[in-house]
């Protein structure tokens, strides 16, 4: 069984819509493994979604492969766990995070920013496209978890937004 880039963002974002919270998929030469939603772990931090690969697929390209599949010895780094009152602004795929639209702009959003729903925060690159990421929620942000130009995760916490 050989996955492509293509064949592989669908998968991904099939399960990212789903209530489905582990994923395993193995073939001859690779084993793709997806966990979100993970209790705490033993620092009570929550554990961030985790994509892992024991051996990349051939018909993946190497440059595209460090960006969507994370090796089990580097996970994205854990999250302090989120007041009840906050609502996360979680990566809705793969890629780099920025903050702005273009490098010496201004910021989409800063911490304290009032936004709106449908409001830009954030622009996600994958593979050179890059992906303005909406808002779907108004209210008041109060922390940017994630540094500017940073590589992130499916469903890991970009920022946190007070409702109002």
């Amino acid at each position: 069984m050989e996955l492509d880039h293509d064949q592989l963002h669908k998968l991904l974002a099939v399960l990212a819509d789903s209530d489905i919270q582990e994923f395993r998929l193995e073939g001859e030469d690779f084993r793709l493994e997806v966990r979100r939603n993970l209790p705490a772990t033993s620092l009570g931090a929550p554990s961030s979604t985790l994509v892992t690969a024991d051996s990349i697929p051939s018909s993946i390209p190497q440059q595209t492969s460090k960006v969507e599949v994370s090796s089990p010895g580097n996970p994205p780094p854990a999250v302090p766990a989120t007041r009840a009152d906050l609502v996360d602004i979680t990566a809705p795929m793969v890629g780099t995070f920025y903050r702005a639209p273009a490098p010496g702009e201004p910021p989409f959003v800063e911490q304290g920013s009032r936004i709106g729903i449908g409001q830009t925060v954030c622009i996600l690159e994958a593979m050179k496209l890059m992906n303005e990421l909406e808002s779907e929620v108004g209210g008041d942000v109060v922390e940017i978890v994630v540094d500017d130009g940073t590589p992130v995760e499916f469903g890991q916490v970009l920022m946190r937004v007070k409702p109002v």
